[in-house]
């Protein structure tokens, strides 16, 4: 394959491309087909920078004079991990469990540009509304669900359940580009245009 660039996103999220886009920076999406099984002994912090660590090193290893940023998102409930919901039953049990609560969202960045590596990972507390099993089931049908961590998503119909944020925004959605800035201009990103 042959860059016209020397960013790349190793994701195939279209909410990652979104987000990407919005620093106004020319870069190229290579999917790393990393094994994304988890230890659910590990913490949703580690558990989403050691993702973003192999997604991005697995790019790395093909293009060293690029920089390469791997990222990964996970909603838990406490330490417990609400992956995507593989079915309607499995969507409607992780909704009804959200209801009413706080939750935390965890997003893990790993950017690798030769040789040098940082990673971080930003936690949002998102709470939900009261949400009723009709609510729930509503959602569900939409289809949604089920290529969301947690089984919503904020940017879209999800957003009627959030009642209240705290943290980074973005992150939720799935990358903070806000501190994914700060990061590039300190490993020296030459374009950036702010």
């Amino acid at each position: 394959m042959i860059l016209l660039t020397n960013l790349i996103l190793a994701s195939s999220s279209p909410r990652r491309k979104m987000l990407l886009q919005q620093l106004h920076l020319d870069f190229s999406i290579i999917h790393s087909n990393v094994d994304e099984s988890i230890d659910r002994k590990v913490s949703p912090e580690c558990v989403v920078t050691d993702l973003a660590t192999r997604k991005a090193l697995a790019v790395a290893d093909d293009y060293h004079s690029s920089y390469v940023i791997g990222s990964d998102t996970v909603v838990a409930q406490g330490d417990h991990i609400l992956e995507k919901p593989k079915d309607k039953e499995e969507a409607k049990k992780m909704l009804s469990q959200l209801s009413g609560i706080t939750h935390s969202v965890f997003t893990g960045v790993a950017v690798i540009f030769e040789g040098q590596q940082e990673v971080f990972y930003e936690k949002t507390d998102v709470t939900f509304w009261e949400l009723t099993e009709q609510e729930i089931l509503n959602y569900i049908e939409t289809g949604e669900p089920y290529d969301k961590a947690g089984g919503y998503g904020i940017q879209a119909l999800g957003a009627l359940f959030v009642k209240e944020i705290k943290g980074d925004y973005a992150s939720v959605v799935g990358l903070p580009i806000s501190k994914l800035y700060r990061t590039l201009k300190k490993m020296g990103y030459p374009s950036l245009r702010v």
